[in-house]
């Protein structure tokens, strides 16, 4: 479960990025093309960028919102490992009651056997379900983070006029200047922050 839910949060982390990406790619083409036709030349054009997986990284939100993700996968391999060794030390001891002959009847052998498979099961479940609520939980907060940044985004435009802000992911060469990552993450701790207390 352990190695299952650090390559999920992997993978899910890895998907938050892509996400940005297609989101920030996707807001371009949807763009009207009067204005496209008009910035097509270059002349107005304004443009940003914003470092994700920095601003990511260093967002007390995304911090806030990865400490509880980590809490709840602790809280589910505890569950896990819990019920697991259990079911070992259960197996473990029908084993031993086999080999030394035990089992008063064949029947109850077989009922034990068939009482542990059936437990088996379970745990194989549970295992499953925990899991996928880890995996749920993670695509919840990747959304809400994607939400709160994207909506920023647009209220910080509104006093910056920029015409494109990008993901930093896809400029290979890009002036610092246009970088607006230290700022655009000052503001949303600051007010994730304010908020946080109440």
């Amino acid at each position: 479960m352990k190695k299952t839910s650090l390559i999920i949060n992997a993978v899910l982390a890895v998907a938050i990025i892509v996400l940005f990406i297609l989101h920030f790619k996707s807001s371009k083409a949807g763009k009207n093309e009067a204005s496209d036709d008009k910035n097509i030349s270059g002349k107005g054009v304004s443009i940003a960028y914003v470092k994700m997986d920095s601003l990511i990284m260093n967002y007390q939100m995304a911090k806030d919102l990865q400490s509880e993700m980590s809490k709840k996968q602790e809280e589910f391999n505890r569950q896990f490992g819990s019920r697991k060794s259990d079911f070992e030390h259960q197996a473990a001891a029908f084993q031993e009651k086999i080999q030394h002959g035990g089992f008063l009847t064949q029947d109850k052998a077989v009922q034990e056997r068939d009482r542990l498979m059936n437990e088996e099961q379970k745990i194989k479940q549970l295992d499953y379900q925990l899991s996928t609520s880890l995996q749920q939980l993670q695509q919840e907060n990747n959304k809400k983070l994607f939400d709160v940044i994207n909506a920023f985004l647009k209220e910080y435009n509104k006093d910056h006029n920029y015409t494109y802000i990008l993901n930093g992911g896809d400029v290979l060469i890009g002036a610092e200047k246009l970088n607006i990552t230290t700022p655009v993450l000052t503001e949303l701790n600051k007010r994730y922050l304010s908020t946080k207390g109440k």
